[in-house]
């Protein structure tokens, strides 16, 4: 099997999530993000994560991989629950996150933006959403401040370094991917429950954090 993804991409972090949890061996495939003609080939649009079974067929959807994935590695079922209060922390980060990641997702020299056409043709789509990156960089400040409040507020429904919620469930991933994109910014300052999450569950996915090369 293979798993065509981008290394920023929150909803491939989730199918590579389950890779790691479950022990699963399949081959990433990082294609460039102005790559068209590929995903489209494949699914009929141009999106990522894309699993490429082993009967040669192809699923997109994140959230469809990790369940196909997660049956099919016969470990158990991760927990469905998702408690309210953490569908509500989701909701409200979702609004202005990509703000703070995405303008840095061109900083850091990801695979995806080997290009400077890859380069040019993320920043042209995702300024249509976000508005300038030059803009968002200079409010950094700005959304730290809230963003720091968030997250002592998540740092308070975290009840296990292992699991959100005690027990591996689709909690984490939901809320993992978010929290490794958020390690791309230079002076975020994590809660201690938080931090310890984080790094916890990188290295049980053996997914890589940004601290390293923050911005």
């Amino acid at each position: 099997m293979k798993l065509y993804i981008y290394d920023h991409c929150p909803y491939c972090v989730r199918a590579r999530m389950i890779l790691g949890l479950r022990k699963i061996d399949v081959e990433q495939v990082i294609l460039q993000n102005d790559d068209e003609a590929t995903p489209i080939s494949m699914i009929g649009a141009k999106q990522v994560p894309i699993l490429q079974k082993e009967d040669g067929s192809y699923m997109g959807e994140s959230l469809n991989i990790v369940r196909y994935l997660d049956e099919l590695s016969g470990q158990g079922r991760l927990k469905e629950e998702i408690r309210p209060e953490i569908q509500i922390w989701l909701d409200k980060v979702n609004t202005y996150s990509s703000k703070l990641i995405q303008p840095r997702d061109v900083l850091i020299d990801l695979p995806e933006f080997s290009t400077q056409s890859a380069i040019n043709y993320f920043v042209h789509k995702k300024e249509k959403n976000i508005g300038s990156f030059k803009t968002n960089l200079e409010k950094t400040d700005e959304y730290l401040q809230v963003l720091h409040a968030d997250l002592d507020e998540l740092a308070n429904l975290i009840k296990s370094d292992n699991a959100l919620n005690g027990e591996l469930g689709m909690e984490d991933i939901h809320v993992f991917p978010i929290l490794r994109n958020l390690t791309i910014v230079k002076n975020i300052a994590f809660p201690e429950k938080v931090e310890a999450y984080i790094n916890n569950m990188s290295q049980l996915t053996n997914i890589d954090l940004y601290t390293n090369r923050a911005v």
